[in-house]
């Protein structure tokens, strides 16, 4: 997805020695890997900033202290947090829960969203109490449901969508998004052009199991500043790499219904059991997000993360939301994110990369665009004389004068498109509840 302004995000001041909260979760998750999952429970990163690592022995709890991370003696390894799971996930499906792992507790926490009955309710209690007790059950408000619509508005005769990332096979472009948007040969088109021009069309999608999907664009191509993700306001935060997220890391979400948010990382390898069906593997955080926000772009200190998957809650009252990790889907798609590296002269050149090296741009002027005085990053200009469909469809020279102009007509249609917008969303589920439910 395309803007004319960028951000590049600063790292967090309380990471002290470690840099940035990449450098911190990998060194974390270096330790973790090194020691084994028999004597350590995860990683975190912790409230200065510092890698946590959860341990099993002192002679384990004296590596990782001399690494220059802290150590936290825990009673279960993580085989033994990992056996729990596969217990409840070789247990009958139960539409509308959720688990994963709670490193810095060091317990299994299972949710049941509003619609799982007492009978249902009763025997997941009865599996968990089985494993042990430090399996935690407890109920939340709402219910676990894929965010529909997003963060770019691409539009389909089975609803509506948001681009997550734009992508590349050295080749061709795509924009990587939410698998639950829609089945494979889906058409897209730009919702910015009435809905009238083919943007491009689902060539591979993965839900439920996984939540990702490929969209190839009609010409093949993303366009100039193809690494910048719309954060809102004619602004946007350039994309110079992609990491796996760490347990405690400060992350950002974008989507066109609720606009920018930010939150922590609470839990990896999470799984939820949705009404369409079971994803696994998935990114849980506390960061809101509502029906509208689905397929949009998690990232922190300008690295991509994930895409919007589903969760529960809402921006008013808070909730709980998961994301596909990026990483995994590019690895299964085999593409790699549009970034573009600045040259020493100050040229930019296209590049796909899988890693998480690039550092932010620290020339940036800073700004304060995140919500709750929390920025992002430091927004600049983009210059750009790219003319495709995404591009103009978030270019702020355009809406702002025709906004003066259609304005009396927009209030027209609103009604008109509502009614539309409704009735796809209703073909959508109905599609989805027949395929996977």
């Amino acid at each position: 997805m395309v803007t004319t302004a960028m951000a590049s995000e600063t790292p967090g001041t309380s990471a002290v020695p470690f840099s940035s909260a990449t450098e911190a979760g990998d060194t974390g998750t270096a330790l973790v890997t090194k020691l084994g999952t028999a004597r350590t429970a995860g990683s975190w990163i912790g409230a200065d900033g510092k890698p946590v690592v959860a341990v099993t022995d002192e002679q384990a709890a004296a590596m990782v202290k001399q690494a220059g991370a802290e150590p936290k003696m825990v009673s279960h390894s993580m085989n033994a947090l990992k056996a729990a799971t596969a217990t409840l996930r070789a247990a009958p499906r139960v539409a509308g829960t959720a688990w994963a792992v709670d490193y810095r507790t060091n317990r299994v926490m299972v949710e049941a969203d509003s619609t799982v009955s007492a009978s249902d309710w009763a025997a997941l209690k009865q599996v968990a109490a089985g494993i042990g007790g430090f399996v935690q059950m407890q109920r939340t408000g709402g219910t676990f449901t894929p965010r529909l619509n997003g963060a770019q508005p691409i539009l389909s005769t089975g609803g509506r969508c948001s681009a997550g990332f734009n992508v590349t096979n050295g080749q061709t472009d795509f924009i990587l998004t939410a698998g639950h948007c829609g089945p494979a040969n889906t058409i897209w088109f730009d919702e910015g052009q009435g809905g009238n021009q083919q943007l491009g069309t689902t060539i591979n999608t993965q839900f439920p199991g996984n939540d990702f999907s490929l969209i190839q664009y009609a010409n093949g191509k993303a366009g100039d500043n193809a690494d910048v993700v719309a954060i809102g306001n004619g602004q946007g935060v350039r994309i110079t790499g992609s990491a796996d997220p760490t347990v405690g890391q400060k992350v950002f979400r974008s989507g066109s219904t609720s606009g920018l948010h930010d939150g922590t990382v609470t839990a990896l390898n999470a799984t939820v059991n949705y009404p369409e069906g079971t994803v696994t593997g998935l990114i849980q955080t506390n960061v809101c997000a509502e029906p509208g926000d689905s397929g949009g772009p998690l990232f922190s200190e300008g690295i991509a993360l994930g895409m919007t998957s589903g969760g529960s809650g809402d921006c008013t009252t808070g909730g709980v939301t998961f994301f596909q990790p990026v990483t995994r889907a590019m690895a299964a798609l085999n593409v790699q994110l549009i970034v573009t590296k600045q040259a020493a002269t100050g040229t930019q050149a296209a590049t796909g990369t899988q890693g998480a090296s690039a550092a932010p741009s620290a020339s940036a002027t800073h700004s304060t665009i995140a919500p709750s005085a929390a920025s992002p990053g430091s927004t600049a200009a983009v210059g750009s004389s790219d003319t495709s469909l995404v591009a103009r469809l978030t270019d702020t020279r355009n809406v702002g004068p025709g906004l003066l102009v259609i304005g009396g007509s927009l209030i027209a249609l609103v009604g008109t498109r509502y009614f539309r917008a409704e009735q796809d969303r209703k073909a959508y589920q109905r599609y989805y509840s027949a395929t996977w439910g």
